[in-house]
């Protein structure tokens, strides 16, 4: 039987809401165990209830994990932490700058008693240095301040944030990598280290087009909508379907051509007005229309196969009632389907790392609240019943 990539690799998750938590998703489903520690009223989303919208991401994200409460306030659990600290290979959280650190457990702590520890932090702005450094951070205002939500929205309208947490979870992305990484290192010289991830280091990147025409026209563009940030390509935009709309983007001479071939009108390839990028992006609002007219007159699947199958950039914008029953992602087993206690039926998403002829672990369900705190102190730290009554009764577990 084949072994998952991080099988042997040992972590304590300390993540709250997405970040944190993806990155201990991504460690579960390469193998790693992760041992979820949460306060003994439970994660942020946890605690929002069994049937809120924070329902969904909690039991997707924590999937796979071995859940234990530790009351961080008292001394008691302080304690077991330092001593599971040193029994890991991993360490992550999220926490606000600072938590960890004012209880005793920031990573120079922890580190001295492991040396061979991966002690990985993600926050909004970096934990090292930096005038921002001690800045609460969220997706929300990571959005801000990256600048995403200036180049977001309509020309004349407001800046506006993206309903997609992708500051939070590309973080989380960036946190699984620096983990890996340095587990690479460690087993080459046997030493930990401790990881630095800035949400905002991680999103500025995804501006790299925006960026890129605000250095070419040396000035800030304004909001474009969904067309593209510079207006320098066309078409680029959402157009309007009988039963909804669809993207078309063009970035190719060659992709136009095509275009012009699908919509059955290939003189267009040669008008003075579309016959270059150049002159379509001039053109915008003639190209836009044109698009428009041709794709009102068909449904959303009509539109999309005629240009697949012209080799145009194409496809439907889907709702999120599609999107979670999404036939392609279910064929793949990115999506599975569970019964959760006060949601219903819901569609999981599975890793999306994968390896050639290993499947991911099979997904197994959200534990309980504090359901395997016994079991891991009694195997890590050969605690007593009697020593597990004495930690409850003090509210430590």
């Amino acid at each position: 039987m084949n072994k998952q990539p991080l099988d042997g690799v040992t972590v304590l998750d300390f993540g709250q809401v997405y970040n944190g938590p993806y990155c201990g998703f991504l460690l579960a489903q390469s193998g790693a165990r992760v041992i979820k520690v949460e306060s003994l009223q439970g994660e942020t989303l946890r605690a929002r209830g069994d049937s809120s919208p924070a329902s969904y991401p909690f039991a997707n994200l924590n999937t796979n994990k071995e859940c234990i409460t530790l009351n961080i306030k008292k001394q008691d659990a302080r304690e077991i932490i330092k001593k599971l600290a040193t029994k890991v290979d991993v360490l992550i959280q999220n926490f606000a700058p600072g938590t960890m650190e004012k209880f005793g457990l920031g990573p120079e702590q922890l580190r001295k008693l492991n040396p061979r520890l991966i002690y990985a932090m993600s926050t909004g702005y970096g934990a090292s240095d930096g005038p921002y450094k001690d800045y609460l951070g969220m997706d929300l205002t990571l959005q801000a301040m990256s600048g995403t939500m200036s180049v977001t929205g309509e020309e004349d309208g407001p800046p506006l944030k993206t309903p997609a947490a992708f500051a939070d979870f590309i973080a989380g992305t960036h946190l699984y990598s620096g983990i890996v990484s340095a587990l690479y290192a460690r087993a080459q010289t046997g030493e930990g280290t401790a990881i630095d991830i800035s949400m905002q280091d991680c999103v500025f990147p995804t501006l790299a087009t925006a960026i890129g025409s605000y250095y070419f026209k040396g000035e800030p563009l304004p909001r474009a909508g969904s067309r593209h940030p510079a207006k320098a390509l066309s078409p680029y935009n959402v157009y309007e379907a009988q039963d909804g709309h669809v993207a078309i983007i063009c970035i190719r001479e060659g992709h136009w051509r095509n275009f012009c071939a699908a919509i059955d009108q290939p003189e267009l390839a040669d008008n003075p007005d579309f016959k270059n990028m150049q002159t379509r992006s001039k053109n915008i609002d003639k190209v836009d229309d044109l698009v428009n007219a041709w794709t009102k007159q068909y449904s959303r699947q009509e539109i999309t196969s005629r240009c697949q199958q012209h080799g145009v950039i194409c496809a439907p914008v889907q709702t999120i009632p599609e999107t979670v029953e999404d036939p392609h992602m279910i064929a793949r087993g990115s999506l599975q389907k569970f019964d959760h206690s006060g949601l219903g039926e819901i569609s999981l998403f599975q890793t999306p790392i994968r390896f050639t002829n290993l499947e991911p672990p099979t997904i197994k369900p959200v534990e309980q609240l504090g359901q395997s705190t016994q079991k891991v102190l009694r195997e890590f730290l050969e605690l007593t019943e009697d020593e597990l009554m004495s930690l409850r009764k003090t509210e430590a577990i």
